[in-house]
């Protein structure tokens, strides 16, 4: 089988320098956020973070060399993996912080819900596509991805990690209204998720009510639950204009600042370069967004456009939800800033999801 150069010709090279542009800005905030813990583990972590970034490299290749389309085919095998993987985190996982999120491997450890967000796309792709009707979707089309939806979201929702599964349930979301959903279903369904959403309340843990309510009152508890919110606030405030210059927060030296290299890392970028430039990665994301939408509307076919429009979605939600959490919008719910924040399952999984965006883009004009 001879080469199609048409791979190489639409291959989308702006894509992959925005890319590395938002994860080389990460490193360098995740670098001055660790100088002031003067501790020899922790000045280590960038350099963790840049081993991360080469392995999420190597798996972002991974996943533009082989045709897409046979995702669609491996979709429910990786489905079942992934629901298998979560299941595994609730008998063995290993528990930090009072969460049992991380599964053991040995040499590394993986936290399986972020792979899981790339699992749900496959398989709501897989199954929406085949759905796709221009008058829309009604109930019964819908009850199956809403199943396939709430068994990874129920697993994820008792590690417990409320930020993650939400965040599965609005890609979950977001991909089943862009794929069209009859008009008087979409109401029924929106009508019925106000109705009883507010019983959620009673299922969530006391911790998980308590940063709820913090975001209404924070400085009713500002050095308990609310601390996390005042102090990122104030770094983001303290910042102005310009901020305050690179590694010179005081917010970040004094380590007032709260998981300052993970969750809270927009807080960093806020204090040492203000306004312009919180306002210039924020630019960036857009842009990256901007193309994930385009490579979807660019798509031939219906799982393709409905994968990029899932990845797309995944990322935004995870940068609206991080930034709102930062500046005191969003409630407090653990959600790293993707690409940014130091992790290494997530920067790992965000990186599969641009590799599977450039496959897209790769093969969208190629016909089998």
């Amino acid at each position: 089988m001879m080469f199609d150069r048409r791979l190489v010709q639409y291959f989308d090279w702006w894509l992959l320098l925005l890319t590395l542009m938002i994860a080389g800005i990460g490193v360098g905030l995740i670098y001055s956020s660790v100088n002031a813990v003067e501790t020899a583990s922790a000045s280590k972590i960038y350099l963790k973070q840049l081993s991360w970034l080469g392995i999420g490299m190597i798996v972002m290749v991974a996943g533009f060399v082989v045709s897409y389309k046979k995702l669609d085919r491996w979709s429910p095998i990786i489905y079942i993996v992934c629901t298998g993987m979560l299941v595994a985190v609730l008998i063995s996982g290993k528990t930090v912080g009072g969460a049992t999120r991380w599964l053991d491997l040995g040499l590394f450890g993986i936290q399986p819900s972020e792979p899981a967000k790339i699992c749900i796309i496959l398989i709501l792709a897989h199954y929406l596509a085949k759905q796709v009707k221009p008058w829309g979707m009604g109930i019964r089309e819908l009850m199956t991805p809403l199943v396939l939806t709430l068994i990874p979201f129920t697993l994820v929702l008792l590690q417990p990690d409320l930020g993650t599964a939400l965040l599965l349930l609005l890609i979950a979301g977001a991909m089943a209204v862009f794929a069209k959903i009859e008009r008087r279903t979409f109401f029924a369904l929106l009508t019925a998720a106000v109705t009883l959403g507010p019983l959620g309340w009673f299922f969530i843990e006391d911790y998980q009510r308590t940063r709820i309510l913090m975001l209404f009152a924070p400085e009713s508890d500002p050095t308990g639950a609310g601390y996390h919110i005042l102090q990122s606030k104030i770094a983001v405030g303290s910042g102005m204009l310009y901020g305050k210059g690179y590694m010179e927060g005081t917010q970040n030296i004094l380590s007032f600042l709260p998981e300052q290299h993970t969750d809270f890392i927009f807080s960093v970028l806020a204090e040492e370069w203000g306004f312009a430039g919180s306002a210039g990665l924020l630019i960036l994301f857009l842009l990256l967004i901007a193309f994930g939408l385009n490579i979807a509307y660019g798509c031939r076919d219906d799982f393709g456009t409905l994968l990029a429009f899932g990845i797309t979605a995944m990322i935004f939600w995870q940068t609206i939800i991080n930034i709102g959490m930062v500046i005191g919008l969003m409630p407090v719910v653990g959600m790293p800033l993707p690409l940014v924040s130091y992790g290494g399952s997530s920067i790992v999984t965000t990186l599969l999801g641009i590799g599977i965006l450039l496959n897209i883009s790769m093969r969208r004009f190629v016909k089998d």
